[in-house]
């Protein structure tokens, strides 16, 4: 009996070594019985490669691909389709390879929403960083009801993102003024910074706060870290990327995955 081929899917960024979706991934494959039919690896991609790649994967036998820092508005533009939120938001993080060509879409957006876990309408929310990720979390924060204040270090780029997606720009972020605090900067980024990087007073967190740090690593940030021992509920980038992810592989394969299961993978 010939073996039916396995389907395939990726994660796409540059670098992707750090990357803790391919064990999330497989892990939850393996949970529903899936291990052998399909698999789940990590490319590596320049970003003067990715058009070509991602328009012949569909032929080497992906059904689907995970996009990461730094392709997420390339990918978008290298889709023939896409979703509302994608194309509004202007980045896509998941793509899906199908009869009728490449489908983008963006789950960082709701998974950021179900990561937090709690309403958000009415609340005051301020998000730190302009790029490609940030621009998932103000379209998510904004949509959901909250009032986003960007900060940037390049205050220019905050005045392009919230021109394009709406909130306001801070220059002097206060902590003690928002009941929502989201990293989505590069601090932190590879051990690198922290709360030592952002114009954050540790002294303005506190009970009734939710902190997110969209950078996972080894241990918890040193942003999360001042943020919980102030009182504020945190959240880390694990979570964001075990929520995200779990919409994505609900796209591909039509099951709903274990979030535990892709958790305790994501983290170990």
């Amino acid at each position: 009996m010939n073996k039916l081929p396995v389907k395939r899917l990726a994660v796409l960024g540059h670098p992707v070594s750090h990357s803790r979706s391919p064990a999330m991934h497989s892990a939850a494959l393996a949970d529903l019985g899936l291990g052998q039919q399909w698999s789940y690896e990590a490319i590596d991609c320049e970003p003067e490669r990715l058009p070509a790649l991602i328009a012949g994967m569909a032929a080497q036998g992906f059904v689907g691909a995970n996009v990461t820092v730094p392709h997420k508005q390339a990918a978008l533009l290298a889709a023939d389709s896409t979703s509302a939120a994608a194309l509004q938001i202007g980045a896509a993080n998941t793509l899906t390879f199908g009869p009728e060509g490449i489908y983008a879409e963006n789950t960082d957006a709701p998974g950021l929403l179900e990561a937090i876990a709690r309403p958000v309408a009415g609340k005051r929310a301020l998000l730190l960083g302009a790029g490609g990720a940030a621009r998932a979390v103000l379209w998510a924060l904004a949509g959901a009801g909250a009032d986003v204040s960007v900060w940037n270090r390049t205050q220019s780029k905050a005045l392009e993102l919230v021109a394009a997606l709406g909130g306001s720009v801070e220059n002097e972020p206060d902590p003690s003024r928002f009941e929502v605090i989201v990293n989505a900067s590069a601090a932190g980024l590879g051990g690198d910074g922290g709360i030592e990087s952002l114009p954050l007073d540790p002294g303005g967190f506190g009970d009734g706060q939710v902190v997110v740090d969209m950078v996972y690593g080894e241990q918890p940030s040193s942003l999360l870290a001042a943020a919980a021992s102030a009182g504020a509920s945190t959240v880390d980038g694990i979570e964001v990327l075990v929520r995200q992810g779990a919409l994505s592989f609900q796209s591909w394969t039509g099951l709903e995955p274990s979030c535990d299961i892709m958790r305790m993978a994501a983290r170990s």
